[in-house]
């Protein structure tokens, strides 16, 4: 894994140094599992991905300029039980925090409502990478909200805004089926974000597109043509997304005075759409290009993660969102599996109905 992230950075335009710097925290944050054989099965069936890899990449997309890399990891991943896994995760987080000086007083105010001493759900800690020039990255991590139990998720969330001061944030949430992750932004970020991560089944197209109470200009449809794209089907098709996963939708918060939203994102699980991976990638494709966004890049990195054939199966693409954020323009990322342990095989067809979901 150390070897596909050093060859992402150079997707990124990230230098050598940077690069070795970053393969060493990310050899650090796994701990003893960056030294276990892949031979082996996965240290745990992590929720991070579907081979239970507890690594995933992606890369977040502007126009006029590199990707930006970004690298998701569980540290815990090797740990016995949940309640452990998250300890090794706040562990690793404050040994972060320590080594780049930043704060975590946001993630310290929300220690006893997620890491009880009996957790329930699939995950304690996730943390977040953004990779920067010089070294020192962006810091976000993710928490489980179902930690207390799935019936608890709604009101472990509404405790967690009012903790941080989004009282009124609550509110602006819509009609979701899961609420699956709360995200903070830690240290050096302009705006610092609480990220609201919910679950939908069946969603439309239309229906993504008119969700969040900020719209940008011209915002819904174009969320709308993001969704058809990526999914891969048209207006005349079902109103339905025909996957079997859910499709995800993220709702930022920055300011405390309104309640309402200052950025809002739909990830589209575009393996689930699609038989093999090229027809993810073109897909994906086809979304930064709509955007004005360099789609070379994404076949680099694609060759940078692995040689095998985006023919041989789907999952190498995991995720396709796209980020509206007030006052900056559409940001597309494309989300990258290690496939460390495994690569699904191609499908005959794409599933027409919804089913059980799994992974993230």
């Amino acid at each position: 894994m150390t070897g596909q992230l050093t060859r992402l950075c150079a997707v990124a335009e990230l230098d050598r140094t940077d690069a070795e710097t970053y393969a060493g925290v990310l050899t650090d944050s796994l701990g003893p599992v960056a030294r276990r054989s892949l031979a082996l099965p996965p240290p745990s069936r992590s929720f991070l991905s579907d081979d239970h890899t507890p690594v995933e990449f992606s890369l977040a997309f502007l126009p006029g300029a590199a990707p930006t890399l970004r690298v998701l990891v569980e540290p815990g991943c090797g740990s016995d039980d949940m309640a452990e896994n998250g300890r090794t995760g706040l562990r690793a987080i404050r040994e972060m925090a320590d080594r780049w000086k930043f704060d975590t007083s946001h993630l310290d105010r929300l220690e006893d409502l997620y890491f009880p001493a009996s957790p329930e759900g699939p995950l304690a800690l996730w943390c977040a990478l953004e990779l920067r020039p010089g070294g020192i990255p962006r810091v976000k991590v993710y928490l489980n909200p179902a930690v207390a139990g799935q019936d608890r998720s709604a009101e472990t969330v509404q405790e967690t805004l009012a903790r941080l001061g989004h009282r009124k944030a609550f509110d602006a949430l819509p009609k979701a089926d899961g609420m699956l992750f709360v995200g903070l932004d830690l240290g050096d970020w302009k705006a610092p974000r609480v990220k609201v991560y919910l679950s939908h089944r069946g969603l439309s197209a239309e229906e993504a597109g008119a969700m969040p109470a900020m719209t940008p200009a011209g915002g819904r449809e174009q969320m709308a043509r993001f969704v058809r794209t990526a999914g891969g089907y048209t207006a005349e098709d079902d109103a339905e997304l025909p996957v079997r996963r859910r499709t995800l939708t993220c709702h930022s918060f920055t300011e405390t005075a309104t309640g309402l939203p200052s950025g809002y994102t739909v990830h589209v699980p575009v393996r689930e759409h699609a038989r093999h991976d090229g027809e993810a990638r073109d897909r994906a494709a086809a979304v930064l290009r709509e955007h004005g966004m360099d789609s070379a890049a994404l076949d680099r990195a694609l060759a940078a993660v692995t040689p095998r054939r985006l023919s041989d199966g789907p999952g190498l693409i995991a995720y396709v969102s796209l980020v509206h954020q007030r006052g900056h323009p559409p940001r597309v990322t494309v989300y990258v599996s290690s496939e460390a342990y495994e690569v699904q095989r191609p499908r005959d067809a794409v599933p027409p109905q919804l089913g059980r979901e799994s992974g993230r």
